[in-house]
């Protein structure tokens, strides 16, 4: 589906270059359950004000929320014949709801994300109080007494303790014809105030012909061999969006060159470590970032795994790599460090623990 036009210039959160975003997408990959609990949920006598969509991240969660949204907009009679008809939560592309919705213009939907800062020209790393705030604005203007205003907080795991509890206080006193959707990559790390006041449903990882399938409506003259394919599904884990993140840039050749250097651990081959590292930080590749981070976490996953039997004495080591890693990379975004170091210091530390005793 063609992207539809910006009403503004401010780069987007997540945002995958070329692809649409998951205001913009009519097509759900999976979760076909979801969205029939949802659904049935929409048209019951009594429908909960607010729901925690979790699951890992870049499984559609976003997506199904849009998705949900806009099929409560154009359809605010609950009870009425065109709901109770409704096989899913699917809207025409040429909907005036929907076209309204992909191009961020629809008053109703309040969507939540960490917003992009002009002075350092790059994300926050939070979703600041301010921006929960905006609820106040959004619920407090005049609507028609059937319109539905949807509040897309994306995601929950972004808030600092002072915009969770903002977001807290309006959960309890929600205002009338009002749904807040809330997406969590862990949502059980979220307040226990915050999950008591939403019905949670925890959505599944993709299966592999799903993320297959994904790839192939949205990109399907950029897909490698059968190959090379299954290699990139088994590294998805499960999630379109890193597929889609190892397909874009440099993906491939940084899953390639990261297995190659783990493979022959503690011994590494010192210019081709170099290389990988240039690749990650390539300027302007965020992209080659989130791919390297994606495929060393799922490799260090496998390997605990591997290790929990083989060589347990490792398991405390592979732990404390992999925290340390995740806060160098976090250190590294909020302050705009070298990415290279990163994956200088991974490869270090990981060879590190291949030469302990298992």
């Amino acid at each position: 589906m063609a992207r539809a036009p910006e009403i503004k210039d401010t780069p987007e959160v997540d945002a995958l270059p070329g692809l649409p975003l998951p205001r913009e997408r009519g097509l759900l990959v999976g979760h076909q359950e979801t969205e029939r609990q949802l659904l049935d949920a929409y048209r019951s006598e009594r429908l909960h004000h607010a729901w925690i969509l979790g699951g890992p991240k870049g499984i559609g969660k976003a997506t199904l929320a849009f998705r949900f949204a806009r099929f409560a907009i154009a359809n605010p009679d609950r009870f009425g014949t065109a709901v109770a008809a409704a096989q899913d939560l699917s809207l025409p592309e040429d909907h005036p709801v929907f076209r309204q919705v992909a191009s961020g213009a629809n008053p109703n939907i309040l969507h939540l994300r960490r917003p992009w800062d002009e002075k350092s020209k790059r994300f926050k790393t939070e979703l600041p109080v301010d921006e929960i705030r905006k609820t106040v604005s959004f619920f407090g203007t005049t609507a028609s007494s059937s319109a539905w205003r949807v509040c897309i907080v994306d995601a929950a795991d972004d808030m600092n303790i002072s915009s969770a509890n903002a977001l807290l206080k309006i959960l309890e006193e929600p205002p009338a014809q009002c749904l807040f959707l809330v997406l969590s990559h862990a949502p059980g790390r979220l307040l226990p105030t915050i999950r008591s006041r939403c019905r949670r449903i925890d959505m599944q990882p993709l299966g592999k012909d799903e993320i297959v399938n994904g790839l192939r409506g949205l990109s399907p003259d950029d897909l490698p061999d059968a190959n090379g394919l299954s290699a990139l599904v088994g590294f998805a884990d499960g999630s379109l969006r890193s597929a889609l993140t190892l397909l874009s840039g440099d993906g491939l050749a940084i899953n390639k060159g990261f297995i190659s250097l783990a493979e022959k651990a503690p011994e590494v081959d010192v210019i081709a470590l170099h290389g990988l590292g240039d690749l990650v930080a390539a300027r302007g590749q965020r992209d080659n970032w989130e791919s390297f981070l994606h495929i060393a976490r799922q490799w260090l996953h496998g390997r605990m795994k591997a290790d929990a039997t083989s060589a347990p004495g490792r398991l405390v080591s592979w732990a404390d790599l992999w925290e340390k890693m995740n806060r160098a990379a976090a250190d590294t975004d909020a302050l705009n460090l070298d990415r290279k170091q990163v994956v200088l210091d991974v490869f270090r530390n990981l060879s590190k623990v291949m030469r302990m005793p298992a």
